[in-house]
């Protein structure tokens, strides 16, 4: 079995290194819609401008959700270690941009790309960086990454850890390379019972079960005062289709055109303000033409009118425009103006997007059937009255219509919904306790 996990990982090094002008490539397609994968692309491949240093904790959270639980667990952390200079990096260029926030460069904090999972770029980042600890987010084990702080002697943990069904068994298909990648870890912090046990099948040190740190993550306030003071303001209530993929918005259009064909006058589709807040940057374009393709208007975040959160305001004589949420980092004011949001990614077998955020800005939440990467935390919003789960996009939007026309109804829907996240606070503090036991230092009274 040995010999077969080394011949996995050197096969695996040489395809990694054989595609890699593929992903330079692709990084550059891809930085024409989002300039940001332009920057600093040789990081990826083990070169910086930075320069070397040591002692960091390295933490790594891939994209934008692990990049918002990595903020609220920097707080912990250095709360115990007020000193403590990090080393961030991240796969995608939402995460960096976040990610951007949470570094104090008065401290000496620093942000590159994750390392292209090849032997070359990995021991260089290593060696530029000699972090004395390193931190995964959620689900980012990468084979030679975990084979090399191993060999290295860099203790490398994988907190807030979660393994779906699906994930588990795209893990256990590729087990050689998988099981020594999760075998390295010197510790592994896992959101629920479920994911703990996969991780145990994956040969993972599991050390404990925490609880899912986004739910320590706190909404903008700014943002949300400015979207409920709008929604407060205007008698259109206000549904959002959020972190939509692609296919979802086509079917929720037709579904509102198919709905609002049926529905008598006194419940139509046009006395709802819709709202789609695409989940990748890219397609932004892509479905203000779908919009506009399909016979609606539509009206864009990006070009409103400076100080105005969009150009006109919703009233109840006012044609049906569709709103399109295209900017970035404002997800929290989007949440405070919707009374229903309608959950994307769980009405194709996508696996959903987490509706933590939705449910810590008090906005109740509508989700389909495929919620199998967010599975324990969607069971308890709809035990907790913060969600509920139908079959189809049709049905959300008739659900939700419901809820939006009834004010009271909203109210207790949003109060529920503020109640489960905060019942479920306190994972960062847990998690930044057990990573303080590999530190080896002495932390602030």
């Amino acid at each position: 079995m040995i010999v077969l996990e080394v011949l996995a990982l050197e096969a695996f090094g040489l395809l990694m290194w054989a595609v890699q002008p593929l992903l330079r490539y692709k990084l550059k397609r891809r930085g024409i819609k989002e300039p940001g994968y332009l920057l600093h692309l040789e990081e990826r491949f083990g070169r910086y401008h930075q320069s070397q240093g040591s002692g960091y904790v390295w933490v790594h959270a891939v994209s934008l959700g692990e990049a918002r639980a990595a903020g609220v667990l920097l707080q912990a952390l250095r709360r115990l270690y007020p000193a403590m200079r990090f080393v961030l990096t991240h796969g995608t260029a939402t995460g960096r941009a976040y990610g951007q926030s949470l570094i104090e460069d008065s401290k000496g904090d620093v942000q590159v790309w994750q390392p292209w999972d090849t032997a070359d770029a990995v021991q260089k980042f290593l060696r530029h960086f000699q972090p004395k600890l390193g931190v995964l987010l959620e689900t980012e084990v990468w084979p030679h990454m975990a084979a090399a702080c191993k060999a290295g002697g860099v203790p490398l943990l994988l907190v807030n850890a979660r393994m779906s069904a699906h994930s588990f068994k795209q893990a256990n298909a590729w087990r050689c390379l998988s099981r020594p990648a999760y075998a390295a870890l010197e510790g592994v912090w896992a959101q629920t019972q479920e994911d703990a046990l996969r991780l145990q099948q994956l040969g993972a040190k599991v050390q404990g079960v925490t609880g899912n740190v986004k739910f320590d993550a706190q909404p903008d306030s700014a943002q949300l005062e400015q979207g409920q003071s709008f929604k407060a303001q205007h008698k259109r209530p206000v549904v959002m289709l959020a972190s939509s993929r692609e296919g979802e918005e086509q079917e929720w259009l037709q579904a509102l055109q198919k709905i609002q064909g049926l529905q008598p006058e006194s419940q139509q589709v046009a006395d709802v303000q819709w709202l789609v807040v695409p989940r990748h940057p890219q397609r932004f374009e892509a479905v203000a033409e779908l919009i506009m393709s399909m016979g609606w208007a539509c009206e864009r975040r990006s070009q409103s009118i400076a100080g105005q959160l969009w150009n006109s305001t919703p009233t109840e004589t006012q044609p049906p425009t569709i709103w399109l949420g295209d900017s970035l980092g404002e997800m929290s004011l989007y949440y405070g103006l919707a009374s229903v949001a309608l959950l994307g990614g769980s009405f194709a077998p996508l696996g959903g997007q987490n509706l933590i955020e939705a449910a810590a800005c008090g906005c109740p939440v509508v989700m389909g059937p495929h919620t199998f990467n967010f599975k324990e935390v969607a069971e308890l919003a709809e035990l907790a009255g913060a969600a509920q789960r139908v079959n189809t996009l049709s049905d959300a939007i008739t659900l939700a219509q419901n809820w939006a026309h009834q004010p009271e109804l909203s109210k207790q829907l949003s109060q529920k919904a503020s109640a489960f996240a905060q019942g479920h606070r306190g994972s960062a503090e847990v998690t930044a306790k057990a990573i303080e036991g590999y530190l080896g230092l002495k932390s602030s009274p």
